[in-house]
């Protein structure tokens, strides 16, 4: 999961990073609001962390923007503890407010609750992924390449499933096993996984040295790019 932490404070920001790495979490930080806004339609957001009092452009201003385009849930982490402040967050679209100084495992309870709502009720964002001409359903098992479905093997669908949802990220070998056998990695079972993998690139008309679609990270994993 990827979460988005902006806060004009470095330390606090580090901090936060910190923590959210520990849990397995990918962090885009940054230090300012414009940098965000510039960037953001090139991230594949799940969560996003953000202060209120920036310079430039205010956490307010900035979650208003966000939710221009962006249904994902959003934290703010501030020193400003009026309630009337809280209100104004939550009522231009933020979904939880913390305010400093917060104990770090307290934020990280509230990324997971808030992740785990998103989840339970946004099953389409969840369940579809649609980006490149690729289009994956989760819940019927279909997947589109350019307007033409792929016969997958449950196997290959589980593959190009989890390299899709991790988009833009190296997928270790033993990692992309264990999600799709559900059985501890060892050594001999690359093959197995390099097979699978050359049968999907098949399926996919993407067999050439150049692989448009899954990336060969060599003695690492594989990705696809996003």
């Amino acid at each position: 999961m990827n979460i988005l932490v902006v806060d004009d404070e470095k330390e606090i920001a580090d901090l936060i990073e910190i923590y959210l790495l520990n849990e397995g979490y990918t962090v885009y930080k940054y230090y300012d609001s414009s940098d965000v806004l510039n960037n953001i339609d090139n991230l594949d957001i799940d969560l996003a962390i953000l202060d209120i009092m920036m310079p430039n452009i205010d956490g307010f201003s900035l979650c208003d923007k966000i939710r221009e385009k962006y249904n994902f849930p959003i934290i703010f982490v501030t020193a400003k503890v009026e309630d009337k402040d809280k209100i104004s967050g939550l009522s231009i679209g933020a979904d939880d407010y913390i305010t400093k100084p917060f104990q770090p495992l307290e934020l990280i309870a509230r990324v997971k609750a808030q992740l785990r709502l998103y989840k339970k009720y946004n099953l389409n964002s969840v369940d579809i992924i649609d980006f490149r001409g690729i289009t994956i359903n989760k819940n019927t098992h279909e997947c589109v390449l350019n307007e033409k479905v792929l016969d997958l093997t449950p196997t290959e669908f589980a593959i190009l499933w989890c390299l899709c949802q991790n988009r833009g990220m190296v997928v270790k070998t033993e990692d992309l096993f264990m999600e799709v056998w559900k059985e501890k990695y060892f050594e001999n079972d690359n093959n197995t996984i390099m097979v699978h993998i050359r049968h999907l690139r098949e399926k996919m008309n993407d067999t050439g040295k150049n692989s448009k679609y899954i990336k060969t990270i060599w003695g690492v994993g594989y990705k696809i790019e996003k």
